[in-house]
């Protein structure tokens, strides 16, 4: 990477796939420079391609479930010599079916990547931006932290988590300079649902939102520095403002219609 580039730097975590991979484009395309990091090798290619966009990448392969994982993405960080100007803090995983059968180790694994390490690579960048007086953190969460969540019920509650700490941290930190927004997708065209065993659920299984869109919108939202924002289609929105007023036992019951395995074969 060029350590003498005048663009801003931004770190995208997840950037591999998905809407970490979009909201890498969205920072290349928007004139910024980038620290990539994913757990598998094919973070490279994508930083060949965010390349291609104009933007001098660092790619860093990492295990950010893991506390060695996170150090080592801050450090390579720190050794480019640049303060951070933006952080989308994006990686995550889900796990779905009954919560009796599914394995242990993977929502462990989930709790550690979700909630620890947003914890951990958070309060490594925060305070050097805070200390710098500017910067901007995006924290993708998800429409799952305002219900609870029936066949996925850990990593919903790993969402809640997630929104209600970036809220929290905007709040303490609303005289420094830095904001922070809190990014509330719905279903999105990801490989998420396959990786979490859910392709026989009802929202494994139907139309999702495009993370493209979800990336566009999420960026806009944290460069003009607001709190949060459920992305997606206008389907999305809506579910989100209903869920906000329904009561959590009508919430946790629209939930687990679309979750229940098997759902999308009845």
């Amino acid at each position: 990477m060029n350590s003498t580039s005048t663009r801003p730097l931004a770190v995208v975590t997840g950037a591999s796939s998905g809407i970490g991979y979009e909201l890498a484009k969205q920072f290349a395309k928007n004139g910024f420079d980038l620290v990539v990091t994913a757990t598998g090798s094919s973070i490279n290619e994508a930083a060949q391609a965010f390349e291609t966009l104009g933007a001098h990448v660092k790619p860093v392969q990492a295990d950010l479930a893991t506390y060695e994982g996170v150090e080592t993405l801050y450090n390579q960080v720190q050794a480019t010599g640049r303060p951070v100007e933006a952080i989308a803090i994006n990686a995550g995983v889900g796990v779905g079916g009954k919560f009796i059968e599914t394995d242990l180790q993977e929502e462990l694994n989930l709790i550690n990547l979700n909630v620890v390490s947003t914890v951990h690579l958070a309060k490594r960048v925060v305070k050097d931006m805070v200390d710098r007086g500017n910067g901007k953190v995006l924290f993708t969460s998800s429409i799952a932290a305002l219900m609870p969540g029936p066949f996925e019920a850990v990593y919903a509650a790993s969402k809640a988590f997630t929104h209600w700490f970036a809220e929290g941290l905007r709040n303490e930190l609303k005289d420094t300079g830095v904001t922070v927004t809190s990014l509330m997708p719905g279903p999105t065209d990801t490989n998420f649902f396959h990786r979490a065993d859910m392709d026989e659920t009802r929202v494994g299984a139907g139309k999702k939102d495009d993370p493209a869109v979800v990336a566009r919108q999420g960026f806009e939202a944290l460069m003009q520095g607001k709190d949060s924002l459920v992305a997606g289609s206008l389907k999305t929105q809506v579910q989100g403002n209903i869920s906000k007023v329904l009561p959590d036992t009508a919430n946790a019951e629209l939930h687990r219609q679309l979750t229940e395995p098997g759902a999308a074969n009845k």
